[in-house]
């Protein structure tokens, strides 16, 4: 074993303790060939699809990266903003802000920084940007609500990996899931009762996560019911009934069964009943991407409408709004436990007292 060169050290230099939140990726730009590099690492992790890699190499190098890239860019280039893609423009606003309420917070010295687990900046890059800056305690955020082996365990997966090149490792913890954290839940009922206030009710709410394969629920993910319990949490939160609210699946791909049902039927079907009203928000994803701003605000809209549906109105994700950076630095605090100094400790107690008041984890 060749191990990565250490980071200069010198006796006395104080440690910090590092936090790298974690999320799914993004092309470098809206181009074909950029486009092209990312699925093609996207798609070529075992833990995004499971099928015999000699027959999926074929798959994906003859026909996907041939025909795939140049569609996807059309619809990244729509959603593309003057800073970049969404996903990371947002991404490293969390970072920046979560920086900021952490030091109000403690007086620990903390290091917070972001990576992609596919594109850049990249996972073992980042990890190393870390240590080089003495962090010796490192918590590790994947920025997904809902576990799934597919992402969560993915981005945990190079984590270790990376850690694996390191001589001296550094401490390690992971943030497994937070679906059903009081916090997540009560910013992400307020996201959307603020854009009530604005807008108006609707007659009903879409929640829609990402799909998955049917078969990963049957082999032990727990994704598919993460995802309804939080569902349901933001409907008690927000006060629904059941017949004013729905639960969905996006972005199936493939001829397999994927978890159901499926928000394009969900919308189509909607739009059939002549709904006055539809709006949706995507509770599974805390920055806005491709999925949510082309493939819900653009094409769910065209859906809707297209199959006879009233207005359709699309709900951001939580993005870098106030609440929930709230609410994310008291998931960070609380994972930190032992890590900081004890004179933080009233303050982590009250972080905790204000989850509570915000509603128990049920």
């Amino acid at each position: 074993m060749t191990y990565q060169i250490e980071p200069a050290f010198a006796h006395g230099t104080p440690e910090k303790t590092g936090i790298l939140l974690i999320n799914l990726g993004t092309p470098d730009e809206p181009t074909t060939s950029a486009v092209r590099r990312y699925l093609k690492e996207f798609l070529g992790d075992a833990r995004v699809v499971e099928i015999p890699k000699p027959i999926w190499w074929l798959i994906l190098n003859g026909i996907i990266l041939n025909v795939r890239p140049k569609k996807s860019a059309a619809k990244y280039a729509s959603i593309w903003m003057k800073e970049g893609s969404p996903l990371r423009v947002y991404t490293e606003k969390q970072a920046v802000l979560l920086q900021g309420y952490l030091g109000e917070r403690s007086k620990a010295d903390f290091v917070v920084e972001y990576a992609m687990r596919y594109g850049n900046p990249s996972i073992p890059d980042v990890l190393r940007k870390l240590k080089a800056q003495n962090c010796q305690r490192i918590l590790v955020v994947p920025m997904y609500p809902q576990y799934a082996a597919s992402t969560t365990a993915t981005a945990t997966d190079i984590v270790f990996r990376e850690l694996q090149q390191m001589r001296n490792t550094p401490a390690i913890r992971t943030i497994k899931h937070y679906h059903d954290d009081a916090g997540y839940i009560k910013a992400l009922a307020q996201s959307i009762n603020d854009y009530w206030m604005k807008n108006g009710r609707p007659e009903k709410l879409v929640m829609s996560f990402h799909g998955l394969p049917k078969y990963t629920l049957e082999k032990g993910d727990p994704y598919h019911c993460e995802c309804l319990k939080t569902g349901r949490l933001l409907a008690e939160q927000l006060g629904l009934g059941k017949d004013q609210y729905a639960v969905s699946f996006q972005s199936r791909f493939g001829k397999a069964e994927w978890l159901q049902p499926y928000t394009t039927a969900t919308l189509k079907a909607l739009g059939a009943k002549k709904t006055a009203r539809v709006d949706v928000v995507c509770p599974g994803f805390v920055a806005d991407c491709l999925e949510t701003l082309e493939e819900i605000a653009q094409e769910g809209k065209e859906d809707f409408q297209h199959a006879g549906g009233g207005e359709y109105h699309y709900i951001p994700c939580m993005n870098d709004r106030n609440d929930w950076m709230h609410a994310l630095t008291d998931l960070v605090l609380e994972n930190l436990h032992g890590w900081l100094p004890e004179k933080d400790a009233a303050g982590l107690e009250q972080s905790r007292l204000r989850a509570l008041a915000a509603g128990t984890r049920i």
